[in-house]
């Protein structure tokens, strides 16, 4: 008699977290672009090693990992500082590449914080107009 008490009403199951093709999609296609374009900054026409390989795998791997992580919580963060993130991951990932060119430290940190302030800006900016 009372089974009808623990029929759950349509729409108000749980759903289990699950991830869409995008979400992972997206930040592997830009870790393969930048493990590749680190690594033929390195080689500089020569012939691929091993230690290039495994400089554009780590590298193209961990803004892979970063990307992915920073979509996993972008919702739940104020637009200020999601756009701050965005900001830091791409003036860091700027920096990097430059840095590989064998240019200085800091040549390398002011043009990433140059693109990671002009990111920021952009990333703020579509937040912000978009909000609901």
């Amino acid at each position: 008699m009372a089974a009808h008490a623990s029929v759950q009403a349509r729409g108000t199951r749980a759903r289990a977290q699950s991830h869409s093709t995008l979400s992972w999609a997206l930040p592997v296609t830009f870790g393969v672009i930048l493990g590749w374009y680190a690594t033929s900054i390195v080689r500089g026409g020569g012939v691929l090693t091993g230690g290039q390989l495994a400089l554009g795998l780590i590298s193209g791997a961990a803004l892979a990992a970063l990307c992915f992580g920073l979509g996993r919580v972008q919702k739940r963060l104020p637009a200020e500082l999601r756009a701050v993130a965005y900001g830091a991951l791409f003036g860091g990932s700027i920096g990097f590449l430059y840095s590989l060119s064998g240019k200085s430290v800091l040549a390398a940190s002011v043009l990433g914080l140059l693109t990671g302030a002009g990111m920021l800006i952009a990333a703020f900016y579509t937040f912000y107009t978009h909000e609901k």
